[in-house]
């Protein structure tokens, strides 16, 4: 691995003050280039993802015949911001944080966050769909396999009380997945990320209940939260000759609200009261208005009178929500439920608050109570995903 080069960073940043315990259930890997050595089987092993270098000097990913060249993934933190205008080529141009845990335990510490749960990135995609959509099942099970062996063993197992295990499974086959699921959660996995909106990426159907059904039920009966992180099925359609990226991430809101109705009125989370959900990095502007709207559609015109539970009320008991900062819309806080809010910081991403995580949430979060904090900062994280806090949960009071 090349040293990070300095031209493209900024200085290197002191340790933020402590004012709150942290823990990030929405921040992102970058897998490198030795994730998948050794963990394939010997007649797969040869077909396993690999970076290779291009012609240009970049590195990317090559995979079954195709290339994957966001090597980084928007893994721009730290970086001088006349120099975020094109992704990363090669791991030099990123933080080792990146993708070393010693080095992002240095850049959590620096930030002041105790745990963090981390999402795939590029070769794997948000939810793993570019293995459980290749041709070869069997290799892209494989896959699958490789990489949550590889956050175990690299990641998680060395740091247990700073990383939250989020795993993958092989979506497309229900058997396959939930058997990863248990194999997962037998060894202290408590989260697995699925696309938000299956059907956007050849999955079927969140209403084909013969295939959702027995990998929910897996998920019920490990206590394993579903995290959906927002374009994990992609990003919103937009017109011709917009900009994709700038409208894809405006909306990011409208996609987490579209997304977590869809799952709502799957019914899957009516079925099964005890399904744990999470919204991720999707805000919490746009959860007070459909709490609104599914108690006026149940009351004023009657859509949701088939439950015997009131929709809104599945929504608050089944759904987690996550959020970077929201100053405008906190204050809707107690409609939501305080319990179900939890924080992100997104890191490595270019709208990480890192690595002053800890000064953005005291200037927008500043005039709430301290047991508030707590549980939005960090309690309702670690009950959700049955995660240790530290002796001490800040802020005191």
């Amino acid at each position: 691995m090349t040293i990070a080069q300095p031209d493209l960073f900024l200085p290197e940043p002191a340790p933020r003050e402590a004012k709150y315990t942290i823990i990030s259930v929405d921040d992102h890997v970058v897998e490198p280039p030795d994730t998948f050595e050794g963990r394939l089987p010997a007649h797969l092993q040869e077909r396993a993802p690999r970076i290779v270098d291009t012609p240009e000097g970049h590195q990317v990913w090559e995979f079954e015949g195709d290339r994957y060249t966001q090597v980084g993934m928007n893994a721009v933190a730290g970086r001088r911001p006349e120099t975020v205008q094109f992704e990363p080529f090669r791991f030099d141009q990123m933080r080792p944080g990146c993708y070393d845990i010693d080095a992002r335990i240095k850049d959590m510490d620096i930030n002041g966050v105790w745990a963090s749960v981390n999402f795939p990135s590029q070769i794997t995609g948000f939810c793993g769909r570019v293995f459980f959509a290749t041709h070869d099942q069997e290799l892209g099970n494989a896959c699958v396999r490789a990489w949550n062996d590889w956050l175990y063993d690299e990641w998680y197992t060395k740091y247990p009380e700073r990383i939250v295990p989020l795993g993958i499974t092989h979506l497309t086959d229900p058997r396959l997945a939930v058997e990863e699921i248990h194999r997962n959660a037998a060894r202290g996995f408590t989260s697995v990320t699925f696309p938000e909106r299956p059907h956007a990426i050849g999955l079927p159907s969140l209403w084909d209940r013969d295939h959702w059904d027995p990998i929910l039920e897996a998920c019920v009966e490990t206590d394993t939260v579903v995290s959906l992180h927002v374009g994990s099925s992609g990003l919103s359609q937009h017109p011709p000759g917009a900009p994709r990226l700038q409208l894809g991430a405006t909306l990011f809101g409208q996609q987490s609200l579209r997304s977590c109705a869809e799952w709502l009125w799957s019914g899957h989370p009516l079925r099964h009261p005890n399904l744990k959900i999470a919204m991720s990095e999707g805000g919490i502007g746009w959860v007070a208005m459909l709490l609104d709207r599914l108690d006026n559609i149940v009351d004023r015109s009657g859509y949701g009178d088939g439950w015997d539970v009131r929709p809104s009320d599945v929504l608050r008991r089944n759904f987690w929500f996550c959020t970077i900062d929201d100053p405008s819309t906190i204050d809707t806080r107690y409609r939501i439920g305080v319990e179900n809010i939890m924080l992100e910081t997104d890191y490595p991403h270019g709208d990480s608050t890192w690595p002053d995580t800890q000064p953005v949430i005291e200037e927008a979060w500043g005039h709430i109570p301290p047991a508030e904090l707590r549980a939005m900062c960090s309690e309702n994280a670690a009950a959700l995903y049955r995660h240790p806090l530290p002796a001490t949960v800040l802020p005191l009071g």
